[in-house]
């Protein structure tokens, strides 16, 4: 029988679906499965016509990116490159260390049907086929982490988040408010009971 604490320790993953880290050899791969590390009990979440038992009905409108910075896989993010957002990203949350990088939002080159397995930095001019553009967001919408910065374990975990991919518009009064509380509370839950260690989900729709 799960205790309370256990319980809770599970709460944030599912209070963050309604609003591991191991090399990887390639970044955009066909399955969740090929990114392991990031769900716990290797299991994702079922969002019908997009992610059902583990399968993607429609491969060429989402696609599993294996988030991988300096050659080491961060994160996964099922993406959809119709609407240039992700579905969802999921993460191992192991505490954090270390202080705000410095560092410039970067895109996702295989989208672009590019070899680098590595996140890239953005080009602010570029209009991308597959994905969001910097210049989407000038001036309208904050970009907002799905999976925080403050969530990142080390300098280059923090660095890692910094990928549009990984980012979705939110009204700034409502990124600098209530989603970052909540991104505090969920923070505080997993360090005080969860001895500083879950899996967390978070997601948005459009």
């Amino acid at each position: 029988m799960m205790t309370p604490l256990k319980m809770w320790c599970l709460l944030p993953l599912a209070v963050l679906l309604l609003l591991s880290i191991s090399p990887m050899e390639t970044k955009v791969v066909q399955s969740m499965s090929q990114c392991k590390g990031f769900l716990l009990h290797e299991t994702p979440p079922d969002i019908p016509g997009v992610l059902e038992d583990g399968n993607i009905p429609k491969q060429d409108r989402y696609k599993v990116i294996c988030q991988t910075y300096e050659n080491v896989g961060r994160f996964v993010t099922l993406y959809d490159i119709q609407n240039k957002i992700p579905v969802f990203s999921a993460y191992k949350y192991k505490g954090e260390k270390g202080r705000k990088p410095e560092c410039f939002w970067k895109i996702e080159p295989q989208l672009e049907n590019k070899d680098n397995i590595n996140m890239e930095d953005c080009n602010i001019t570029t209009e991308y086929n597959n994905q969001a553009s910097y210049n989407d967001y000038s001036g309208t919408y904050d970009k907002g982490h799905l999976f925080p910065l403050s969530y990142g374990f080390n300098e280059d975990d923090k660095i890692s988040t910094y990928t549009l991919t990984n980012a979705v518009p939110q009204v700034d009064s409502f990124n600098q408010g209530s989603w970052r509380r909540m991104e505090s509370c969920v923070k505080c839950i997993l360090d005080k009971y969860c001895n500083g260690e879950g899996y967390l989900v978070t997601g948005a729709k459009p």
